[in-house]
């Protein structure tokens, strides 16, 4: 049993859940929303000091946990996209993972949770936020990936512990992050040409790699989440973008989480 941070007697900080990477086999059809024992809290925890300082010692407790070595696998037979759409006005979110064939790089299952954020915005807290849809989400799934690959960061955070981090130590499963923006660090620009990376670092320390996964594009912020090393996790990013800048595990499940959000908001219009 792990602590994955969330929500025991209603409080997000604290919640001692027992995490697999087994499939639930419940997976609702299609058409079907999910049942309410997988859904995240419907209201945010306001993040007053408190709350705010429990869950910081949440991610200092588990940080001793994440594998920053690996190696991970290197050729992973599935590989699994995460992402998270919000609604205008935040209060709505649907999180989505899909998983793809790393060869063929088709989607071989999906699922997604819709529900209310978990946790007010709070930089370098953002997993307490997103977490608990994500891991409905991961539960529905009746494939389970050999690698995560998150929409955000991993070590490379304030804390070094980031939602890519959070997800692997909760799941067990090798994780990554391929953040579009920086959270933390300094770097010196990679060449133009595709593969090309530079050192993302912070306080001293080496905390992933600013890497360009086309020519003449904006580079992506990699770094280590669980189980794989900054090696590993760079060659897996660029065997995920043959053709555009970020992985094609993010980009089927930022259109997955943006159409189940839409469906959603439909729905809540149609019964209003």
């Amino acid at each position: 049993m792990i602590d994955s941070g969330f929500g025991k007697a209603g409080h997000p900080a604290l919640w001692d859940s027992p995490v697999s990477a087994k499939s639930s086999g419940s997976r609702p059809a299609a058409g079907e929303g999910p049942d309410d024992s997988a859904r995240p809290a419907l209201d945010a925890q306001p993040a007053g000091p408190g709350i705010v300082a429990e869950a910081v010692a949440v991610q200092e407790e588990l940080r001793p946990l994440v594998d920053l070595v690996g190696p991970g696998p290197s050729a992973p037979a599935t590989v699994a996209g995460l992402d998270v759409a919000y609604s205008p006005g935040g209060d709505l979110l649907a999180a989505a993972v899909t998983v793809l064939d790393a060869r063929t790089l088709e989607v071989v299952d999906s699922a997604v949770s819709v529900g209310r954020p978990a946790f007010d915005y709070v930089p370098g807290l953002f997993a307490f936020r997103e977490l608990p849809a994500l891991l409905a989400a991961l539960d529905r799934l009746t494939v389970v990936p050999d690698l995560l690959v998150c929409d955000g960061h991993g070590l490379a955070h304030p804390r070094r512990f980031g939602l890519a981090c959070h997800l692997g130590v909760v799941t067990g499963l090798a994780a990554i992050g391929v953040g579009k923006t920086p959270l933390v660090g300094t770097w010196d620009p990679p060449a133009d040409q595709r593969g090309a990376w530079s050192s993302l670092r912070d306080g001293g320390d080496v905390v992933g790699r600013v890497l360009r996964t086309q020519d003449g594009v904006k580079p992506v912020f990699v770094s280590v989440g669980h189980r794989m090393s900054l090696e590993n996790a760079t060659a897996q990013v660029l065997a995920l973008t043959p053709r555009y800048r970020l992985p094609a595990t993010t980009r089927t499940a930022d259109r997955l989480s943006r159409d189940a959000l839409a469906e959603a908001q439909a729905q809540a219009q149609q019964a209003d």
